[in-house]
């Protein structure tokens, strides 16, 4: 087991995570193509087709030969022969010649022997069955091309793809109805703690409802995952044994919430090197707060071990569990519904820290006249949920400064 608070920081403790992971997605399935918003492609897709599949034009106007309007300008037109109406939804069942045209209409089909479509503001009519036009055009001009848009077998998406709304319309336009997925991975969560009671108890002095299960299962399901509540387990070495097991062999990732902290009465990380191989990575990361976070991985299998305070937890669960779910999914992009947005602001006030440590200080952000957003810090225990729903995200002071000064400008990470 790794040796206690030897700190790691935190890129390389995510990178020593993810590293020991098989690789590869651990399930797929196949989902119709409406079902798969938000979904992560498991393998690449390749267009069955080209499109647009026929030459169209982007405009209301007239079909034509380029060359027939060389040299055209308003003092002299060129003159052309209208000869028919290309259907919208149909191929044209005529051909131009020399010196004709056809009434096309945006997205229409152009027929045969047509190179270019004139807006039709750049005509006028001198006879029912003859148009001038006012400007010469190119050839190729006013129309897409075939496989413009996308070419016949090109690469439309990547495996590790996040599925889009626009996404899924462009999948339609090449008549995809169906395709392979990664499976949401299911994420066990166990809380531990002889004085954590269900939201729906009444707590007694000395007790505090279970708030992490909770926080942790929202950012498992806006990330992608299945998060399985498995309880609350009381401060008992083979309790949390027992109920650690069943829960991992049920699921592809577990986390267990308190107990990480330096204690007699911490058992989390012997439990957790119980459950297979190589057990602990990491114990202890160089961050504030979420100081005690523990990363293993148990036969293949990835296991966390959260702060109990609920600020820690969350803080350190965005650091590691949420590039976890994504590495799950078979992605480097970010499925938060939210992404991992971030703004440019400007620090309301001095926030101190060490050296030698990441810390993430949640802030308010002030809208004002100003170009830039006010950040003011939101100052408070990593026991208290409140000071995190008071905030709009966090500001990262890094491990070589020693704090962030009045008026310097900041990226906050929103929630």
């Amino acid at each position: 087991m790794v040796e206690l608070f030897r700190l790691s920081r935190p890129e390389d403790a995510l990178e020593a995570l993810l590293s020991a992971l098989p690789s590869g997605t651990f399930r797929r399935e196949t989902l119709p193509l409406e079902e798969a918003l938000g979904r992560v492609c498991s393998r690449e897709i390749r267009s069955p087709q080209a499109l647009p599949s026929f030459v169209r034009s982007t405009m209301d106007g007239y079909a034509l030969r380029a060359a027939d309007t060389y040299g055209a300008s308003e003092g002299l037109p060129a003159y052309l022969q209208l000869t028919g109406e290309v259907p919208m939804g149909a191929a044209p069942s005529f051909s131009l010649k020399k010196g004709e045209c056809a009434l096309v209409h945006t997205g229409g089909m152009i027929p045969e022997g047509s190179d270019a479509v004139v807006m039709v503001e750049r005509t006028q009519k001198s006879r029912d069955d003859e148009i001038e036009v006012l400007r010469s055009v190119a050839e190729g001009e006013n129309l897409v091309q075939i496989g413009e848009d996308v070419a016949a077998g090109s690469l439309v998406f990547p495996a590790g793809h996040l599925l889009r709304p626009q996404d899924i319309g462009g999948l339609s336009a090449l008549g995809i109805e169906s395709l392979e997925v990664a499976g949401k991975p299911k994420v066990a969560i166990i809380s531990t703690g002889d004085e954590v009671v269900p939201p729906g108890t009444r707590p007694e002095p000395g007790q505090v409802r279970d708030i992490n299960s909770y926080t942790l299962s929202a950012l498992i399901s806006d990330a992608g995952g299945i998060p399985v509540k498995k309880g609350i387990i009381a401060d008992d070495y083979k309790l949390i044994l027992s109920g650690a097991k069943s829960a991992l062999e049920e699921s592809e990732a577990l986390v267990i919430s308190a107990g990480s902290s330096v204690s007699v009465r911490d058992v989390t990380a012997e439990v957790i090197d119980e459950l297979g191989k190589p057990g602990v990575l990491v114990h202890g990361v160089s961050i504030k707060p979420g100081k005690p976070t523990i990363l293993a991985v148990c036969d293949g299998k990835p296991v966390i071990g959260l702060p109990g305070n609920p600020v820690s937890a969350f803080v350190a669960a965005r650091l590691f569990l949420l590039p976890l779910v994504r590495r799950l999914l078979g992605t480097e992009e970010n499925p938060l519904n939210t992404a991992e947005r971030s703004v440019r602001a400007r620090l309301s006030r001095n926030i101190a820290s060490s050296a030698g440590r990441s810390d993430y200080v949640p802030v308010r952000l002030i809208h004002g006249k100003q170009e830039l957003p006010e950040a003011e810090p939101v100052f408070g225990k990593s026991n208290l949920i409140y000071t995190l729903i008071r905030a709009d995200g966090l500001v990262s002071i890094p491990e070589e400064a020693n704090g962030l000064h009045r008026d310097d400008e900041i990226t906050v990470r929103l929630f």
